[in-house]
């Protein structure tokens, strides 16, 4: 029934195009103003260029997201054959993104998060690099059109200050998809130990220095790794750094944007992180640990608390110390808070839309058949293609409801569960279409993933700065200043934690700051959050 509704659609859509293609329209000036039909050559959609960074899920067992199985089969079902364009991972891919935008000609369709563009996405399209997408989904893409009708709060997230909608985005359907990274913890440790969760600052203190003095991997070694804590699990999760009730960007109070970073408190929180760094509490080498020695020292029994996500932390880690030390469990800890019953205010919990989605640039020769072929991952058939990639092959219907096939869930040759879903679908990382939380259900499984989602959603997050975008006109000075603060910041933050500035120079610091322009950026950021409340 799929196939042959999905072959219906393509037969529509054809049959559409050559209509519009006999009458010499091709769309109007407004929908599609730098791509025209030509009318004689009848435009079948029959291949995309799509420039996207590939993730490392994927990358571990493929060369291309062409190898996943829900693109064969969507290439399989309408023709479309999609050239994927994968730049290099890490900082590379924002070089290559920003060179590739100086362009004329540009890939049909890119994948980015588009708040990282120069002025932001509506300067995108003011720059003629990308279109504005209202016209074409009111008239080309009934599922994403629906979709925004039931959901208008998801429509407030992806448009611009100026209305317009950019981009096909990832939506996030459901509270629960939005929670999967915050502290975990060695839960075999505390218990060999005879420890106790930790819920406050002096508590992990106290399970820190058991970690570093008592020996809880029991290799008579002292090479234990109490804590890894990047300056970006900071920046991202705001652990730790939440007890003091600021984040370490913008927040607001009541409607009133402020700094953390300026914050006396974020003195008191340097403090404390320096304290455990020079203990031996912080990994020594937090700096420049990367993903791969990151996981070489958790799976060596090194590292005793980290901030990891529930399925590439939690359920990866199970998976692979499965055999190697049966004892091994990685559990998520509460966010701490200063005081025993003190509310957690900051934690992770991500938006509807997380700012990534699929624009149609202006070398795109046929917009519109682009929209009707992007609209489809909204689409109910789309929707289990891209969570569960081929019926039959990755999962089977049951009861009306899709399931994972046992060797997918358990990957005969030992993969962990992220790799072997990602071979089949993209539901485990961003792309243009809705997470089903029927995917997640099966995804985390585990009782301690699980058990993540509740202890970590319990932050209120009532300070979160709603996704806000500068205008135009701000958007060049904005990300001036804040480019030039950020450094400063990121370069001060590593020295005071590692004491090579000491933490008496933290009110220069600051001056430092508000010299390049914070009070600038705060009327900015102000600006925009009194703009996104009459979006």
């Amino acid at each position: 029934m799929k196939v042959n509704r999905l072959k219906v659609f393509w037969i529509v859509l054809l049959a559409a195009t050559m209509s519009m293609t006999a009458a010499g329209c091709g769309g109007s000036a407004k929908e599609q103003p730098q791509a025209t039909l030509d009318p004689e050559s009848p435009p079948v959609l029959s291949e995309l260029t799509y420039w996207v960074q590939i993730v490392s899920q994927v990358s571990a067992t493929m060369k291309s997201y062409n190898e996943i199985e829900a693109y064969k089969e969507l290439e399989s079902l309408t023709g479309v054959k999609v050239d994927f364009q994968h730049p290099p991972q890490g900082q590379q891919a924002t070089e290559q993104f920003n060179l590739m935008m100086t362009s004329d000609k540009l890939p049909d369709v890119i994948e980015y998060s588009w708040a990282g563009y120069p002025g932001g996405p509506e300067k995108a399209i003011k720059d003629g690099k990308i279109i504005k997408l209202n016209d074409l989904i009111d008239q080309h893409a009934p599922n994403f059109k629906k979709v925004l009708e039931e959901h208008p709060e998801w429509k407030k997230e992806i448009m611009t200050d100026d209305g317009s909608i950019y981009v096909f985005p990832f939506l996030r359907t459901d509270d629960k998809l939005k929670v999967f990274l915050g502290p975990t913890i060695r839960q075999d440790w505390l218990d060999k130990l005879g420890l106790s969760m930790p819920t406050t600052i002096d508590e992990w203190y106290n399970v820190l220095k058991a970690f570093k003095e008592q020996d809880p991997n029991g290799n008579g070694k002292a090479d234990e790794i109490p804590l890894y804590l990047t300056k970006g699990d900071v920046d991202t999760t705001t652990a730790f750094l939440g007890a003091w009730g600021i984040n370490a960007g913008f927040y607001q109070e009541e409607g009133q944007v402020k700094y953390g970073p300026t914050d006396p408190r974020f003195k008191e929180f340097l403090t404390l992180m320096n304290q455990w760094y020079k203990e031996g509490l912080l990994d020594q080498d937090f700096a420049t640990t990367d993903e791969k020695m990151l996981e070489a020292k958790i799976t060596g029994g090194q590292i005793g608390s980290a901030i990891l996500y529930t399925g590439s932390g939690i359920g990866k880690y199970g998976t692979l110390m499965k055999d190697k030390d049966p004892n091994f469990r990685l559990v998520a800890a509460p966010y701490p808070v200063m005081n025993k019953g003190d509310k957690q205010i900051w934690g992770y919990k991500d938006y509807a839309f997380n700012g990534i989605g699929a624009a149609i640039t202006t070398s795109n020769k046929n917009p519109i058949e682009t929209v009707k072929w992007l609209d489809y991952g909204y689409s109910e058939e789309g929707t289990l293609l891209f969570n569960f990639g081929k019926e039959g092959v990755s999962y089977t219907m049951e009861d009306g409801k899709p399931k994972f096939k046992p060797e997918v869930l358990n990957d005969p040759s030992g993969l962990p569960v992220i790799q072997s879903m990602s071979k089949h679908n993209r539901a485990t990382f961003s792309g243009p279409f809705m997470l089903d939380i029927r995917f997640d259900e099966q995804y985390t499984t585990e009782p301690d993933q699980l058990e993540s989602k509740i202890i970590w959603a319990e932050p209120t997050m009532e300070k979160k700065m709603p996704r806000t975008t500068p205008t135009q006109a701000e958007s060049s000075r904005y990300a001036s200043i804040m480019t030039d603060i950020n450094t400063y910041k990121d370069e001060m933050y590593l020295k005071f934690v590692m004491g090579a500035e000491p933490l008496d120079q933290f009110d220069k610091y600051v001056k430092t700051i508000e010299s390049m322009g914070l009070a600038e950026a705060l009327e900015i950021q102000q600006n925009a959050l009194e703009r996104y409340g009459k979006r």
